[in-house]
C-alpha cells in the first residue's frame, strides 16, 4: 500500500494539529514488530493523526521506521522530529443508520418580548422547543395539537 502524498500546506496544518498530542504508540528495543504495526494501524483508525515515540538512538533506523510505517499503513508521513514520528491517515466515515420513525428533536428559538413602556429594549429569551411543542404568537410554548377531524358533512359544505 503506497503512502499518501500531501502538499506542504496540508502537512503544515497536520503538524499544527499534532502539536498538542501525546504519543499513543511506543517502539521499544525490539524495533518495528508486527504488534507495533498492528497497534499503529488501530490508532490511525481511531484517531487519524498519531504520534509514535521510538526509543532508539540511531537516526537512520528511526527514519527507516518512519518511511516503513507510512508505506505499510498507507499513511502520510507528517513529521519526524527527534524520537517522535507523526503519521496521518484520513478516518473512515461511519455510516449512521437512518431511522424513518424518528421525531424531530429539540430546537432553540430566540423570542423577543417587547416592553409596554416605550423606549426600553426588548427582552431576548432563548426557549427550547421540543418536537411535540409549538411556539405561539405571544412567545409561549404550547403542546402541538393534532388537526381536528372534519366531518363529512362539513367537508361537503365547503
Amino acid at each position: 500500500m503506497p503512502q499518501i502524498q500531501l502538499t506542504p500546506a496540508q502537512r503544515k496544518v497536520h503538524r499544527a494539529e499534532a502539536h498538542h498530542l501525546d504519543p499513543v504508540v511506543m517502539v521499544g528495543g525490539d524495533g518495528l514488530t508486527a504488534a507495533v504495526k498492528k497497534e499503529a494501524d488501530a490508532a490511525l483508525n481511531a484517531h487519524g493523526l498519531i504520534k509514535i515515540r521510538v526509543f532508539s538512538d540511531d537516526r537512520t533506523a528511526r527514519e527507516a521506521m518512519f518511511l516503513t510505517l507510512a508505506d505499510e499503513l498507507s499513511a502520510a508521513p507528517i513529521q519526524h522530529i527527534g524520537k517522535l514520528l507523526v503519521l496521518w491517515r484520513p478516518k473512515a466515515e461511519k455510516e449512521r443508520p437512518v431511522d424513518e420513525d424518528r421525531m424531530p428533536g429539540p430546537r432553540d428559538v430566540k423570542v423577543l418580548k417587547y416592553s409596554k413602556r416605550a423606549g426600553q429594549r426588548p427582552e431576548v429569551k432563548t426557549l427550547r422547543v421540543l418536537g411535540n411543542q409549538r411556539l405561539t404568537a405571544g412567545g409561549n410554548v404550547r403542546r402541538a395539537k393534532p388537526k381536528p377531524k372534519v366531518s363529512l358533512k362539513k367537508r361537503s359544505q365547503t
